[in-house]
């Protein structure tokens, strides 16, 4: 079951660390809201004092949230950048120096990338 759940959470790691992007900005701008613009955000948003009391949580998760989605979305290109680059070569040798390196990044990213590298493999005749 947990197997299932990496391989679903692995394909979808791209719209999954842009959406925790956009949400820890929708929430990180609720806690600034909430704090420094009390006035605005209960006339304006209709917040309730309820949500303004809770500001320094909606803060913090903000930030957490946000933090993760940038840092998800940063290592999927980072990883997608590496593989590109490695899997371009048409030289057996420089793919050999790189070949643990890459399938382990490879081994992380969706099924799409693991498939490049099994094809590269097949053509250059890498076990």
């Amino acid at each position: 079951m947990a197997g299932k759940i990496t391989n679903f959470i692995r394909e979808l790691v791209l719209p999954c660390s842009i959406i925790l992007t956009i949400l820890g900005v929708i929430v990180l701008f609720i806690g600034i809201t909430a704090n420094w613009a009390q006035d605005i955000a209960k006339n304006m948003f209709n917040f309730s004092d309820d949500i303004l009391n809770w500001w320094l949580y909606f803060l913090i998760l903000g930030f957490i949230i946000f933090a993760a989605g940038v840092w998800y979305l940063y290592s999927y290109l980072k990883n997608r950048k590496f593989i590109l680059d490695e899997i371009e070569t048409n030289k057996r040798s420089e793919l050999l120096k790189k070949h643990a390196e890459l399938k382990n990044t490879v081994k992380h990213m969706p099924s799409k990338y693991q498939k490049m590298l099994k094809a590269k493999e097949e053509e250059l005749k890498i076990r």
